[in-house]
């Protein structure tokens, strides 16, 4: 069955942020801001209340006319690109196996963990357990050693099943394939803006598996070369929108 692919509404915020996380250093001066917004028919004034309104919110700093992603921000931007070119390592076979010790957290504390974790690729077996193939650059913060150790170990069991297990990959291939179907037929640059950035989104939950233990026809190489040239694309419409 194809998944029904619910995509954000295009807004002054979304897209100042997505251009700013596309670009590096992730700062641009506001005349650059406001013709990329006039791609998606956003007006000069809707434009500058969003970045007033960013710059309040602490998504933003600005400095004279420019404006630059918050740390928090840049620290996603890693994310994103480190998704987008998804760099992969040669795999021995080996887990990664983390083991929360932290106790008396409270539920927002727990659920920050969770998060971090996840986004570190990391799948969970049961609560406190957190495992992954040992197939990536090591990238474990210095700080989460307070509340975790790390592990490696070699499952007795199958390990395509224990993959399975950790990560919807049937739903994830499903959500793939139909991105890449909706990018090839949406004609609007508007359009073609928010199915890049579902695009970006849905990287970001690839969990970047080694070839032995994805199920056939992966689309994972075809969602990223989709949006490589999506992002060729869009630097050539913000450029000559400077030109002009």
């Amino acid at each position: 069955m194809t998944p029904q692919i619910a995509l954000r509404p295009l807004t002054a915020r979304s897209v100042v942020l997505s251009v700013l996380l596309g670009t590096h250093p992730p700062e641009l001066p506001v005349r650059d801001l406001v013709r990329a917004a006039t791609l998606f028919a956003i007006s000069d004034a809707t434009l500058r209340v969003a970045l007033t309104r960013m710059v309040a919110a602490g998504d933003l700093e600005r400095t004279g006319s420019t404006y630059r992603l918050c740390d928090r921000l840049v620290r996603r931007q890693r994310r994103q690109d480190e998704a987008v070119e998804a760099a992969a390592l040669d795999w021995d076979g080996s887990w990664e196996v983390v083991a929360v010790t932290a106790t008396g957290r409270s539920p927002a504390d727990r659920a920050a963990l969770r998060t971090r974790l996840t986004a570190l690729r990391l799948g969970e077996l049961r609560e406190g357990v957190w495992l992954r193939p040992a197939n990536l650059p090591p990238a474990w913060p210095a700080d989460l050693a307070d509340v975790a150790r790390r592990f490696r170990a070699v499952p007795e069991a199958d390990p395509g099943g224990l993959a399975r297990d950790l990560w919807d990959l049937d739903g994830w291939s499903a959500r793939a394939a139909a991105l890449v179907r909706l990018f090839d037929t949406a004609d609007r640059p508007a359009d073609r803006f928010t199915v890049a950035a579902a695009v970006v989104r849905h990287l970001l939950a690839d969990p970047i598996l080694p070839d032995a233990l994805l199920p056939r026809s992966w689309p994972a190489g075809e969602l990223r070369a989709a949006y490589h040239r999506y992002r060729a694309e869009f630097t050539a419409l913000t450029h000559a929108a400077r030109r002009g």
